[in-house]
Parts: structure tokens; C-alpha cells; sequence
């Protein structure tokens, strides 16, 4: 090899080391984000990559994502995602999680029914997104930001 690659090779790994998830022993670390927490790190890509039984995030996720401004500038803290039995917000409340003030919802509880739920995202102005369709799975950035847009607010 030469120089240059070993270098880049050493480069990418230190990199790494200080951006990437870490790894984590084989018993799972219970949070739930909250309103004003800055321990969440990472705001891109599908949460549920790393933050997995046997991944490299410290926390087994079973709900996870990125909240978004409108322009997708800029992550939008400290909103609160409700999950409802029907679409846009009618029926019942089964689960709510709170973002952070990274932009980050996570925890490692299970909150969502088998049957999933609908989303619905209200920001700190008290704006709100719904999901119309079904969610069945918590791993929000597996989606969004792939297939669909990415979840925001204002």
C-alpha cells in the first residue's frame, strides 16, 4: 500500500472513532429522549443501523428519527410525536415520545401496538404534521429521508 492510502485509511478510522456510534456490550441501555436533553449525538441516516441489539449505538431503539425544519436546514428541537389509533389525530393516544433539543426521538421501550399507529408531530409553536398511513415500524429514518420526505416542522 502506499502512503497516501495507509494514511487515509488511518484517517477515516480516527474520524470515526470520535463521529461514529459506539460500540456496546450485549445488555441494552434503557432511555427515552426528552424535551432540552442533548445526549443524542448523531442526526442523519436510519436510527435503527446502529442503535440495534448487536449494533454500534448505545441503546436498543425500538422508535427512532430526525426532526427537520421545513427547509431541512436545520434539525427543529423539543416537539412531541404522538401516536393516535386512528389518522390525523382522532381516536385515542397510545404512545408519545418527546424530541429532543438535537432534533432526536429514540427510546428503548416498547411504546408502539402490533397493529401500529398514526404519527403526529407538533413542534414548540404548536404546529402539527400528520402521518396519514399506518405506522408499523419505529425505525422513522429508515423511510424518511429515503423513500419519503424527510419528518419536519416548524
Amino acid at each position: 500500500m502506499t502512503k497516501s492510502v495507509i494514511f487515509s485509511l488511518i484517517a477515516a478510522l480516527v474520524f470515526f472513532s470520535f463521529t461514529g456510534c459506539k460500540k456496546t456490550t450485549s445488555s441494552n441501555k434503557t432511555a427515552t429522549s426528552a424535551h432540552n436533553s442533548t445526549s443524542s449525538r448523531k442526526m442523519s441516516g436510519a436510527c435503527l443501523n446502529c442503535h440495534t441489539s448487536g449494533g454500534n449505538g448505545p441503546g436498543w431503539w425500538t422508535v427512532a428519527g430526525t426532526v427537520y425544519t421545513e427547509d431541512f436546514s436545520a434539525t427543529s428541537p423539543n416537539g412531541t410525536i404522538n401516536f393516535y389509533s386512528e389518522p390525523f389525530g382522532a381516536g385515542t393516544v397510545v404512545a408519545t415520545i418527546e424530541v429532543d433539543a438535537n432534533g432526536n426521538f429514540y427510546t428503548s421501550k416498547t411504546i408502539l401496538p402490533a397493529a401500529g399507529a398514526y404519527p403526529q408531530l407538533v413542534g414548540t409553536s404548536g404546529n402539527m404534521q400528520d402521518m396519514p398511513a399506518l405506522c408499523t415500524s419505529g425505525d422513522c429514518n429508515s423511510c424518511h429521508g429515503v423513500t419519503c420526505a424527510k419528518i419536519w416542522i416548524n
